[in-house]
């Protein structure tokens, strides 16, 4: 199984449930990578990777766009953000039939607490995605 998780630059909150997916998933056959909407060079946050790297997530890749090779290769698309629309993914030939949006919001890169909080809806939510995907065995 190949699951994408997206955000809207993939310097943040995509690389955070990618890194966090795979510290925690023990299922092998599952690859997971993360990807922006955006094509940029795109700096880290030294604040998030901080904050991020005390929670015990390691946020290092630089910034990569989607590409539509990539989109057909995956059997789940996540939306980790609340400023990408679902419906880029949706109704496209060849693109996965499972699209899922978590919502999180792009908060404010230079407060430590809301950095925190986001990150801590990340991780919820993989932990959630992790268990399903067992369930679903």
């Amino acid at each position: 199984m190949n699951i994408l998780f997206v955000c809207k630059y993939n310097k943040f909150r995509s690389q955070i449930a990618e890194s966090y997916f795979k510290k925690i998933n023990k299922n092998k056959n599952i690859n997971v990578v993360s990807r922006g909407i955006f094509v940029g060079s795109y700096p880290l946050n030294k604040l998030q990777s901080a904050v991020a790297k005390r929670l015990g997530i390691i946020i290092k890749n630089r910034p990569k766009p989607i590409t539509t090779k990539l989109l057909r290769k995956q059997d789940m698309i996540i939306i980790v953000a609340d400023n990408v629309p679902r419906s880029l993914f949706i109704y496209k030939t060849g693109y996965p039939k499972t699209t899922i949006s978590w919502g999180i919001p792009d908060e404010q890169s230079d407060n430590e607490e809301k950095t925190e909080e986001v990150i801590k809806k990340i991780k919820k939510k993989v932990e959630e995605l992790v268990e399903q995907l067992k369930e679903a065995k």
